[in-house]
């Protein structure tokens, strides 16, 4: 009887290791650079920092413009235009209305609307920090 051939195997061709590459592992690198220059306060750090600053500033003061006009108006309003400041609604003036009343929710809403934005800048600063460098 004839011994079973056993099949010869292919020879193995050597490889290189493969190296793979994270594209996070790279972004990481350049966010180390920019925390590092924020954490010790380098001329780049200090400049980040100022323009958050400068942004919200910016913000802070255009919302007060928008309370001083919406409040300190309504005085000037009625001042040139009395006929308004007799307006009654529901037997109720309507300076005694808008000043007591309608002046809260207002202040609500500028107030809501101050946090949101001034999130927003901090948001849009934390994604300028955490861009990989180019």
């Amino acid at each position: 009887m004839a011994a079973p051939t056993d099949p010869v195997p292919a020879p193995r061709r050597l490889e290189p290791a493969r190296t793979r590459i994270v594209l996070a592992e790279v972004s990481r690198r350049g966010t180390d650079r920019t925390r590092s220059e924020l954490t010790e306060q380098t001329r780049v750090g200090e400049a980040l920092v100022r323009g958050l600053v400068r942004a919200q500033l910016a913000l802070a003061l255009r919302l007060a413009v928008v309370v001083l006009v919406g409040l300190g108006g309504l005085p000037w309003l009625f001042a040139i235009a009395p006929a308004v400041g007799r307006v009654t609604v529901a037997g109720v003036n309507l300076p005694w209305l808008l000043l007591g009343v309608a002046a809260f929710p207002f202040l609500v809403a500028v107030g809501w609307a101050y946090v949101r934005l001034a999130e927003r800048n901090e948001q849009d600063f934390s994604d300028l920090v955490q861009r990989p460098e180019r």
